[in-house]
């Protein structure tokens, strides 16, 4: 995969590139990641890429023209298909689905912008999906950027260590991860779940799904409600909801 980011903090950008999954997979060449400030395609000696916003009020706005030859110079070193993606509060909230949709592209353009925001005329002509990390306001779209790179990053064949451990995760599947644990067993702060160390590998399956299924319906119940929810995960979620309940009772006795 073959991917580039439109910033005007390409240091800052590099700098997390080069840690963790994220680091040793474009080490690795499973995936590539240039950055590209649009200054550099500025037209005056002083590299401006903003100017005052039409119709007066606060802030700049950043300029169609550097975005644009940044943005068509990225294009240019990237296979045909790639989507310019603009990194926008008003864009699509971003998801796992949407990080294994980007995972499977052959490559794409994120644009990080700054400021008050940029020319919507650069939107309309050179931007193909408009992406949202969250419902709030960041200082530019570099953590964003970077939020979108290290989730599709990790979804690439040979990123993690263990393959399986990116089929464990919260939201693969439309559920929270289960609880985890690791030694000591026993703690001041508490026990490990005695069919963790059971030995029991259906056991321990059966007690993360329905933990899973028990942390999803108290946190993001919204998670459940919006999808189909299979047979055995209903039987479950069933269980884990009528242990709730009679420890609830238990309390009240």
């Amino acid at each position: 995969m073959k991917t580039a980011i439109i910033s005007l903090f390409p240091d800052v950008v590099e700098e997390s590139l080069a840690m963790g999954v994220t680091g040793r997979a474009r080490r690795e060449g499973r995936f590539s990641c240039r950055v590209y400030n649009p200054r550099t395609y500025a037209d005056d000696a002083r590299a401006t890429v903003d100017d005052r916003p039409f119709g007066g009020g606060p802030g700049m706005v950043m300029m169609v023209p550097p975005l644009r030859r940044a943005v068509r110079t990225a294009k240019a070193a990237l296979p045909a298909e790639s989507p310019v993606i603009f990194l926008s509060p008003q864009g699509e909230r971003f998801d796992q689905r949407l990080a294994l949709e980007l995972a499977a592209l052959p490559g794409f353009v994120l644009v990080a912008a700054r400021y008050k925001g940029v020319d919507e005329r650069f939107v309309a002509s050179e931007v193909d999906r408009e992406l949202s990390i969250g419902d709030y306001v960041l200082s530019g779209g570099e953590l964003a950027a970077l939020v979108v790179i290290d989730a599709v990053a990790r979804l690439l064949p040979g990123a993690l260590g263990n393959a399986e451990s990116a089929l464990h995760e919260s939201h693969v599947d439309g559920t929270l991860d289960c609880p985890q644990y690791t030694r000591p067993a026993e703690d001041a702060s508490g026990s490990v779940p005695s069919v963790l160390l059971s030995g029991d590998h259906a056991a321990v399956a059966r007690w993360r799904r329905k933990e899973a299924l028990r942390r999803t319906w108290r946190r993001r119940p919204e998670l459940l409600l919006e999808r189909e929810i299979a047979a055995a995960d209903r039987e479950l979620l069933a269980e884990a909801i009528e242990d709730e309940t009679l420890f609830t009772l238990g309390e009240e006795d």
